[in-house]
């Protein structure tokens, strides 16, 4: 059986073994926006009742704009993890094809169904076989971005063949115009996972969307049985929806300029990354993660690539000070002598 994934986020675990209080870290190990939203007004009715079909009505309205979706109605769901884990029943035949590296919970979700899972580095070397094919766009962790070109080619290389594609654009909030959601309607066989909690900064709220044809939301929406997806949460996503996101989206690409330019006065080499986070590819990755963990600032590190770390994004100066002054020390150059 497939071991389970580290993710980030572990702030708790870390101090048990670093140290310090959990409150008293600097998390950069998750590409998640550090300075969460206020939150809307929610209505006293979707705490108290179950989520009644206006409320999900007037969210897949909201969400349909701000994806742009067209003539679809994106699907509410309770975090993108809970339909990746739906995934085998959608294909039970075939080989599934995942652009890799990427994130690790497509290939557990299909190796512990007793799937075939092929990670491939590169799309010339899909097979006849491949039922679905997986892209995270742009990607986790290292940024790698397909253009709406490449995705259309690749959807009818899989239409063709009675297959299918699935574009998972979790990070592609700051960046709309990459998106392939606009086409979807005229693209059958195509399949959209969205995060709303890693742009809003409300991972918290479990909530996602599936963007794809009547017939597969359907199969989802009745995998995930009634009420899926509380109140709460889609009184917020559709308030926040509708909104002007201009602010948020100024924010984080701040945050990731401050990030990027701290990372390079400390020696380190970026290799790629999204909006929400910066990919250092260093052999000395594992010391500095350690370096790190003993100031009590947690990045993320990788089992499959041992000289890579994620950092994501500090919530301000104060954030971006603490980390700049531990890369910045003469006892962080000890850890990389040949800097």
């Amino acid at each position: 059986m497939m071991g389970k994934i580290v993710h980030g986020g572990g702030i708790t675990a870390a101090a048990r073994q670093y140290g310090g209080r959990p409150e008293d870290w600097l998390d950069l190990s998750t590409g998640i926006n550090p300075n969460p939203v206020a939150l809307p007004e929610v209505p006293v009715s979707a705490w108290h009742r179950l989520p009644d079909q206006h409320l999900q009505e007037r969210t897949r309205e909201a969400a349909r704009g701000y994806y742009r979706s067209g003539d679809i109605l994106p699907l509410p769901v309770p975090g993108t993890q809970s339909v990746i884990q739906l995934l085998p029943r959608l294909v039970p035949g075939g080989s599934v094809a995942i652009l890799s590296p990427t994130y690790g919970e497509y290939a557990r979700a299909f190796t512990l169904a007793n799937q075939k899972v092929r990670q491939l580095s590169t799309m010339d070397d899909l097979t006849e076989d491949d039922r679905l094919v997986v892209v995270v766009n742009p990607n986790n962790p290292d940024g790698r971005r397909l253009s709406i070109g490449q995705l259309r080619d690749l959807h009818e290389r899989q239409y063709r063949r009675g297959g299918l594609l699935l574009v998972d654009e979790a990070f592609g909030d700051v960046e709309p115009e990459a998106s392939i959601a606009p086409y979807a309607a005229s693209m059958p066989g195509l399949i959209i996972f969205r995060s709303f909690g890693k742009f809003f900064g409300m991972a918290g709220l479990r909530l996602g969307f599936v963007i794809a044809q009547a017939s597969v939301i359907a199969r989802f929406e009745d995998w995930l049985g009634p009420w899926a997806v509380s109140g709460p949460a889609l009184s917020i996503a559709a308030s926040l929806m509708n909104g002007d996101t201009g602010a948020i989206r100024r924010r984080i690409l701040d945050r990731h300029f401050a990030l990027e330019t701290i990372l390079r006065r400390g020696g380190l080499s970026v290799a790629g990354g999204t909006a929400l986070f910066a990919l250092v590819a260093d052999d000395h990755a594992e010391d500095i993660y350690t370096h790190l963990c003993r100031h009590h600032i947690l990045v993320r590190k990788f089992d499959y690539a041992r000289n890579w770390l994620r950092f994501g994004l500090a919530p301000d100066e104060e954030g971006d000070r603490r980390l700049a002054g531990v890369l910045e020390s003469d006892d962080f150059r000890s850890v990389r002598p040949k800097i």
